[in-house]
């Protein structure tokens, strides 16, 4: 019974580090073979010389740190504010930058390959986009926020249709965002600014809508991701309550996750390496990775809340069941498992 499931922290991936192992404001990642990660680093929307802070991440499951590639800027390879990664059977990599209203395409060793859309309205354009997933058939969605609408294309850019505008009723968006995929190849959509999850048929034909603004449960505040595991279990990245909402396939809340988080296994390394650090921060009996995060200056400065998620942007779930959520104010990967 879906009801019986719970939800068991794993461990946690990640520290903050502007350039090599570690993460700047993670906003979404792609899961490879062997247990191969790719987080994509959106770092900050300011220009040089920070530009090298924007990259790709690429690490295992179990932290082995593998390099990184891309960088900030304008020219082929390179990404500005880039939004969500997926991969493809062939394990290349497709990107999406709202500020350069493009999809970038890299191989698995990073090497870039090809890259399509401009600004625009029209058939493959785009105005910020956002989330991307592969259909059943191997073609690319994207949702392209600012038109208000989903786009669907060839791996290698051609434009086969679209659905979607601007508005609150069925199958209308505004400014969609997150995406996902079934087994059944249905279609869910993060709608932010509608503070709801919409399903669709594989035609794009509208199914379901779930969710109303608010911070209880059932409620979103900002969605930004979304996924579905093989017992089609909802899983959304509810950005602005700070959480994981999970919803059975009839859209009811059976589970709300917040954060669990501990040192991660880079982090341990970096406070062996600087003791007088970590004991400044164990006599002020705080988390040793705290003062290396950013504060809006309004959250309360604790070990207590420093496990728990801050601006969770995106969710997914590999083929094992496990669950990934990017909390990416805190530049770190929160994993978990469910159990029966």
């Amino acid at each position: 019974m879906i009801s019986t499931h719970t939800f068991q922290y794993s461990h946690t991936i990640g520290i903050y580090a502007q350039i090599g192992r570690g993460f700047n404001n993670p906003v979404d990642l792609a899961l490879g073979r062997n247990e191969v990660l790719y987080v994509l680093n959106r770092a900050g929307s300011d220009i040089s010389p920070r530009m090298s802070y924007k990259r790709v991440s690429v690490c295992t499951l179990s932290e082995a740190f593998h390099g990184e590639f891309s960088h900030g800027g304008s020219g082929d390879g390179e990404i500005m504010w880039p939004v969500s990664i997926a991969i493809d059977a062939g394990q290349r990599l497709y990107i999406s930058d709202e500020a350069l209203h493009r999809i970038s395409v890299f191989d698995q060793d990073g090497q870039f390959l090809y890259k399509w859309g401009a600004q625009g309205q029209g058939e493959g354009e785009f105005d910020r986009p956002a989330g991307l997933v592969f259909d059943a058939d191997g073609h690319i969605l994207v949702a392209d926020g600012l038109n208000h609408r989903i786009q669907r294309y060839t791996q290698d850019g051609q434009f086969l249709g679209q659905w979607g505008r601007h508005g609150k009723g069925a199958g209308e968006f505004d400014l969609p965002w997150g995406l996902a995929t079934d087994s059944e190849n249905q279609i869910y959509v993060a709608d932010w600014r509608n503070d709801r999850i919409q399903k669709f048929d594989a035609q794009g034909r509208p199914m379901a809508s779930w969710g109303t603004p608010g911070s209880g449960e059932g409620e979103f505040r900002r969605p930004s991701g979304v996924a579905v595991d093989a017992d089609g279990l909802i899983y959304v990245a509810d950005w602005g309550n700070e959480r994981v909402q999970i919803l059975d396939p009839d859209g009811y809340c059976r589970a709300l996750l917040r954060g669990d988080a501990g040192v991660s296994q880079w982090g341990r390394d970096y406070f062996i390496s600087n003791q007088d650090e970590l004991e400044e921060r164990q006599q002020a009996d705080l988390e040793p990775e705290l003062d290396l995060l950013p504060s809006d200056g309004q959250r309360e400065v604790s070990a207590s809340i420093e496990k728990l998620f801050w601006g969770p942007t995106s969710v997914k779930i590999d083929a094992e069941g496990r669950i990934y959520v990017v909390d990416s104010c805190r530049h770190r990967i929160q994993v978990y498992h469910k159990t029966a």
